[in-house]
């Protein structure tokens, strides 16, 4: 039995709203590659939504980072004020 690589992921054409969350995140120190993935559709979920807060959001991603929580909340709500997002 083989063991094959994980699949690449492949960015998407997107939304304007979608390519900013996943640009406020692009960078931020992970574990794995795929977190910062996961990071971002939590991030464009929680910009289309609004249903809980930035923190929860991130919490929610279950990403491994390499930084705590709050210095990556903290990143991705300047990455988004800079862009015009209203939080």
């Amino acid at each position: 039995m083989t063991t094959k690589p994980p699949s690449r992921v492949k960015p998407g054409s997107g939304t304007n709203e979608e390519r900013l969350a996943y640009e406020a995140v692009a960078g931020i120190p992970t574990a794995e590659p795929h977190d910062l993935d996961r990071l971002g559709y939590n991030v464009w979920r929680w910009m289309t939504t609004r249903l809980d807060t930035l923190e929860k959001a991130v919490h929610i991603a279950g990403a491994k980072l390499l930084v705590s929580e709050e210095e990556a909340v903290a990143t991705i709500r300047t990455r988004l004020r800079d862009a015009g997002v209203t939080l």
